[in-house]
Parts: structure tokens; C-alpha cells; sequence
């Protein structure tokens, strides 16, 4: 089972404002985005976790030295956990609060049992998150992970050091806490080690720790190196709040792609335009949602015995549909930005599919299996600023 330790965390001193320095994720961010979080604040993490100028990376790493240097950004005097919890309201109106743990865990071999990818990946030609923990010598962003391990939640329940709070503007509420007292970071540290972890999302992250590990072998930063900083919740309903990442398609009419999935499915317009109501109307009926650039939709609905062996998930249904036909897929969240895609000429058709459920990810992890590429979209997503790590602490 995989190693969880704490570790000496690097943070914004007390007087930021958590709202206007920590940022989303890198990966979810346009370049507009970007510009405005820097307007935002001098401070903002954007300056070092998605660096611009003429050597990214060699401002992101003196930027972060700097920050260090005057007091932006402070060190723990000791090894800590970070308790991170949200609230917020999901899909389907209902309040919900979740809360995980943020420490370093084990960067395993692939294949190896302790730390389990649960979908296949996309590969990725650019090495931007390798070069940026080459130059900043540090993990600037969370892998987030599920732990198999039961009763997890219970145990991080209790509140630690109180540290910040903000809601974004999302009206998803952030907030963090430290816990340092020995006994119960041993306990929590024992208990996310007790089993398998299983990797929602960051999987490049990860990959990316697993080479930047194998180059420090022999230096002074080998045993830091060998995990990484991950979020990790416990792999239940009541924690996991999960979208759906759409699919688009070049390379194939609507009409060739209405007729090829029309052996798998049974295919009926929607009637009129396509609107957001589509997306609960798709788990009501059992369907997806097949959608052309001119707004117009068809409902896709399994036919019985079409998919006899396959897993329930309507990615899984679609590559099998698709896997003799010649075209390309992009994936997309969000019901509007996939109009955008679509209206801008990035695709020629979309498919709406619905959102992957816990039995599944549950299933994938205990079978060891993978899921296709792009098969969930956890939310709300992790802010990057509330928690930095340094391998040289």
C-alpha cells in the first residue's frame, strides 16, 4: 500500500487574500482567464504554476524565490496535513460538503498495486509540468486522489488550525486547515496507507512525478521526490461530485455519425433546438444527446443486447460504436462551451453523454481496470495556491 506523509507545506502568509491569490487549475484555464487572475492580485499563483515571458520557467522559479525570500509565501515550522473542504451546491440543487487530505503520497511504478490510474490517457507532447518541477523544484499542484479505504471521512471530520476561507465565483466555498498534532497525523497518515489510492484526476501530474522521481535518484532531493502532493478523499457518494466530459468529432458528418451509431442505438430527434435541459432529460431517459452545428439534436438510446460485456458508461458505448470508423475526438465539459466548439467550426458533431457513477469508478478500481479517456469530470476543482510543497524543505 502506498506511502501518505505529511510534509513541511509552503503557504501565503496570513494577510492575502485567498480569493484573489489562489487560482483553478492550470489545465482549465484560457489564456484570458490567465491574464485576469494576474490582474487580480501581484500575488497570484498563476505567476508561478502557469508562467509567461520570455523563460517561463525561469520565472516561475525565480518568482517563487522571491516570494520566499520577502515573506509572500511562508513555510511550516513542521510537517503537516492540510484538511481541504468545499461546500457547495451540485447538479442537482442539493447542498453538498466534502472534505479530503493533502499530503505526499507514494509515486509508484505503473502497473504497481499502491496507486491506481482509473482511465486511459490522452498523451500529451508538451513536457511544460516536468519542466516547471525541474525548475521550481517543487509540487505546485495537487494530484487528486480516492482512497478505497473506508471510514476516511469520519476520521478527518474533526476541524484542525483554522487557516482561510473564501468563496469563489462559482459560490463554491474553499476552506483549509493544518494538522500537525502527532497522534492524529499518524492515524491519518495510517489510514490512507491501509489502502489502495485511486487517481481521479492528475494523471500527467502523476506520470510527470514518476519521471521527475527517476531523475533525482542519487541527489539530494531522491527521497522527496518520491511522492508527490495529492489531495486524497474517500471514494464515496457523499464526497464526490462528478459532471460528464462531452465528446466532439471531426472528420465524420453528423449524418454519417447519426447513421454508424444507428446500429448500437435507436436515434429520434429531439425536436427544435437543443437547450441545457437536455442534460437532465438524458438520465431521465436513459440517453445521450447527439448535437450538429446547427443546434440540432437527436436522442441516442442503447439498443438491448447492443453492448452486451461493456461497462456502464456511455464513453465505453461510444468507442465501441466508433472503433471501425475513421474519425477524430476532442472532449469538452461543459453543456455551453461545447456549443462554442461547435458554432466556432472546431467540430462538426458533438455527443453529450452522461456523467460516470461511483459503482463504476468503484468497479474500475477493484477490477483494476481503466476507463476510456476523459470518462469523468470531478467538481468542484481543487484551487492550486492553498497549499504549496518544496522538495528542498
Amino acid at each position: 500500500m502506498p506511502i501518505f506523509a505529511p510534509f513541511r507545506a509552503l503557504r501565503y502568509f496570513a494577510t492575502h487574500d485567498l480569493a484573489r491569490v489562489t487560482a483553478p487549475p492550470y489545465d482549465v484555464l484560457s489564456l484570458d482567464d490567465r491574464t485576469a487572475l494576474a490582474a487580480q492580485h501581484e500575488h497570484n499563483i498563476v505567476e508561478i504554476d502557469l508562467p509567461q515571458g520570455g523563460d517561463p520557467y525561469d520565472h516561475a522559479a525565480s518568482t517563487l524565490a522571491r516570494w520566499r525570500n520577502d515573506g509572500t509565501l511562508v513555510l511550516d515550522p513542521r510537517p503537516s496535513f492540510t484538511l481541504y473542504r468545499m461546500s457547495f451546491v451540485d447538479a442537482r440543487g442539493e447542498r453538498r460538503n466534502t472534505v479530503g487530505v493533502v499530503g505526499a503520497l507514494e509515486v509508484v511504478d505503473e502497473g504497481a498495486d499502491g496507486v491506481l490510474p482509473h482511465e486511459r490517457t490522452t498523451p500529451k507532447a508538451k513536457t511544460d509540468r516536468l519542466d516547471l518541477t525541474r525548475a521550481t523544484r517543487s509540487n505546485l499542484s495537487p494530484v487528486w486522489g480516492l482512497s478505497l479505504r473506508e471510514q476516511l471521512t469520519d476520521a478527518l471530520i474533526a476541524p484542525g488550525e483554522f487557516l482561510g476561507e473564501f468563496t469563489d465565483r462559482d459560490g463554491v466555498q474553499h476552506r483549509v486547515e493544518r494538522v500537525d498534532d502527532p497522534m492524529r497525523v499518524r492515524s491519518i497518515a495510517s489510514l490512507v496507507s491501509s489502502a489502495p489510492v485511486l487517481i481521479a484526476d492528475g494523471h500527467h501530474r502523476y506520470a510527470i512525478a514518476r519521471t521527475y522521481r527517476d531523475e533525482m535518484r542519487g541527489t539530494q532531493l531522491e527521497a522527496a521526490a518520491g511522492t508527490t502532493m495529492t489531495y486524497v478523499g474517500e471514494l464515496v457518494e457523499q464526497q464526490l461530485s462528478i459532471a460528464a466530459i462531452h465528446r466532439l468529432y471531426r472528420g465524420i458528418t453528423a449524418d454519417d455519425l447519426r447513421r454508424v451509431l444507428s446500429t448500437k442505438f435507436h436515434v429520434e430527434p429531439v425536436g427544435g433546438s437543443v437547450t441545457k435541459r437536455i442534460i437532465p432529460d438524458m438520465s431521465q431517459r436513459g440517453s445521450l444527446c447527439l448535437v450538429d452545428a446547427t443546434g440540432a439534436g437527436w436522442w441516442l438510446t442503447p439498443k438491448p443486447d447492443a453492448f452486451v460485456g461493456l461497462r456502464d458508461l456511455d464513453s465505453d458505448r461510444l468507442e465501441f460504436a466508433l472503433r471501425s470508423v475513421g474519425h477524430e475526438v476532442a472532449y469538452q465539459h461543459g453543456f455551453d462551451e461545447v456549443l462554442v466548439q461547435l458554432r466556432a467550426g472546431h467540430a462538426e458533431v458533438a455527443v453529450f453523454i452522461r456523467p460516470t457513477g461511483i459503482a463504476e469508478i468503484r468497479r474500475t478500481a477493484d477490477e483494476r481496470l481503466l476507463m476510456p479517456p476523459k470518462s469523468t469530470f470531478f467538481t468542484p476543482k481543487l484551487r492550486t495556491g492553498l497549499v504549496l510543497r518544496p522538495l528542498d524543505a
